[in-house]
């Protein structure tokens, strides 16, 4: 809902600020009073067109500040969070735009600098306007698909066709990248069998590369190991036995341990761990020393080895230890092109069989779609008469298009039409209606799209444009129903029976001020309302009965 409106150097209006609350608000005031300028500051905030005429003169730059409290899952709050925008929860969006005297523009949004486009993005989501300078919401077509299904509570539906859109979608492209596989493996086939043929008979073992370089580092130092283990060995024997030479220490101070009270029994521990470790050392070395390969044939043949592997790991673009993937992948191509594709067949199997899925479930759309159009469009017609647009027919379209704009969304397009005269063909709403006409065919629409609406704030201007007396009251009564107490719905208007439904009331008045002429907003209390809405019956004087009159239009 719009919460407030800041409009400063607009036009006429100098510095103005209002605010407002749900229901319906109703402006009134003299033909050329500076109504439309409210219209175009609101739209300026929301991201209309700028343009440099819309500074007052004199001043360097215009601004409008318009503030939203929309609910917390609201689809702009969506928006903002997904451009990191994101207010504080329950905190207010706030949009402005400022308009410099030589065209250029700037928005924010909780002063945020953003593109206008996004502003307009956002606008879009929290105010649905209608008059004469501009349209959203339901005068755009693709918007209609979706305002329908709402109406006709297909939510479940919905979710089945876009599910199984989702598993046919799959299945195709599943088939698609197969059959480019096997006409790519059918192209190259040879190239693909030699391949396979080489990997063979390399026969890569997983791991083997580090294996091989492994064996290669120490062949090609054995020479300098089997030098230090040499020199090892004539260290632990140039001077007798070193685990003998421990053990004759050992035994000599085993013999006196006895009288040594304890003393000695660590010595001879560490003496027997020493002459353990030292047999283990000796055994390990002489195994290290036979395993050392001087075997210049044998380096070469493990240097072969691993050269080749890692050359053919080269030529793939691929690391060694992928080679027996590789290897495997190419069996499996070579295993479909021997078996005719059988894999591709059941691909196409399955592909068709999600297909059927979908087209079930999109005609179970289709056909409650039908159903939601006839019900919408009984709905509006019902609506249509006391509008004055009794000859005038509305119709939901609903037609099946080509299998190449299938999607999540079904097999249709939805599109809103009228005819304004009998025998007249229907066509867009936007294009059929015009004017007032077309702001009451809105007026019908969003009563019977209350419930369903998100968007919190709809403004209509001449919606009582050509009409009067019961017409009017019509209006009045549809528009006071449309806002209820948790929409907020703002006109502009002129029609005595439209002010006398609104539950706040704004008038617009010029004022005089020097040589400058500026336009202001003020809010009308109860007595002040009912001689605004005297004179819009009586014209410049106001009489008694007129009084009369617009106290009876203001009883309930």
């Amino acid at each position: 809902m719009l919460v407030s409106l800041s409009i400063r150097d607009v036009v006429l209006i100098e510095r103005l600020d209002l605010s407002f609350d749900a229901g319906l608000s109703v402006f009134t005031g003299e033909t050329g009073a500076g109504k439309s300028i409210l219209l175009d500051s609101l739209g300026l905030a929301l991201g209309a067109r700028a343009e440099s005429g819309l500074v007052r003169h004199g001043a360097a730059q215009a601004s409008v500040t318009a503030a939203f409290d929309p609910p917390a899952r609201h689809p702009a709050r969506t928006l903002l969070a997904e451009q990191d925008l994101a207010a504080e929860e329950g905190a207010q969006v706030v949009l402005r735009r400022v308009l410099t005297a030589d065209g250029r523009s700037r928005a924010y949004v909780n002063d945020q600098p953003i593109s206008v486009g996004l502003l307009r993005r956002i606008g879009d989501e929290l105010v649905e306007i209608h008059g004469q300078f501009e349209s959203h919401g339901l005068l755009d077509a693709s918007t209609h698909l979706g305002v329908l299904d709402a109406f006709g509570g297909l939510g479940g539906l919905k979710t089945a066709a876009a599910e199984t859109w989702g598993f046919w979608s799959s299945a195709r492209k599943a088939r698609i990248e197969a059959e480019a596989s096997l006409s790519k493996a059918r192209a190259e086939e040879e190239v693909l069998r030699q391949t396979y043929d080489d990997l063979s008979e390399l026969a890569p073992k997983p791991g083997e590369e580090a294996e091989l370089a492994q064996v290669r580092a120490v062949m090609m130092h054995g020479e300098k190991l089997l030098e230090a283990m040499n020199a090892a060995q004539t260290a632990l024997s140039q001077r007798g036995d070193v685990e003998a030479s421990l053990r004759s220490a050992q035994r000599s101070l085993e013999r006196v341990a006895e009288r040594a009270e304890g003393r000695l029994e660590p010595v001879i521990a560490a003496l027997d761990r020493a002459a353990a470790e030292a047999a283990e050392a000796v055994g390990l070395l002489e195994r290290a020393s036979a395993e050392i390969d001087l075997d210049p044939r044998h380096l070469e043949k493990v240097e072969e080895r691993l050269f080749r592997l890692r050359a053919n790991a080269r030529k793939h673009g691929i690391s060694v230890d992928d080679l027996v993937a590789l290897k495997d992948r190419l069996a499996h191509q070579l295993a479909q092109l021997e078996g005719g594709g059988g894999d591709l067949a059941r691909l196409a199997r399955a592909e068709q069989t999600a297909r059927t899925a979908y087209i079930a479930a999109a005609r179970a759309l289709s056909k409650a779609r039908c159903d939601a159009a006839a019900a919408l469009d009984r709905a509006v017609a019902a609506e249509l008469p006391p509008l004055k647009l009794e000859k005038a027919r509305f119709q939901t379209r609903v037609a099946a298009q080509d299998e190449a704009n299938w999607g999540t969304d079904g097999l249709d397009a939805v599109g809103f039409e009228v005819a304004t005269n009998p025998g007249s063909p229907p066509g867009p709403l936007g294009k059929i209606a015009s004017g007032g006409e077309l702001s009451r065919f809105m007026l019908a629409l969003k009563v019977v799209l209350a419930r369903i609406s998100a968007t919190p704030s709809i403004v209509f201007d001449e919606v009582d444009s050509g009409i009067g007396g019961a017409v009017a009251a019509a209006v009045g009564e549809r528009l006071a129903r449309l806002a209820g107490d948790d929409l907020q719905v703002l006109v502009v208007t002129h029609s005595p029976q439209v002010a006398a439904r609104g539950r706040h009331h704004y008038r617009v008045a010029k004022r005089q001020q020097g040589e400058a002429v500026f336009t202001g907003v003020e809010p009308l209390p109860p007595e002040a309302r009912q001689e605004e809405i005297a004179r819009m019956l009586s014209g410049e004087t106001v009489t008694a009965e007129a009084r009369a009159a617009a106290a009876a239009l203001m009883t309930p």
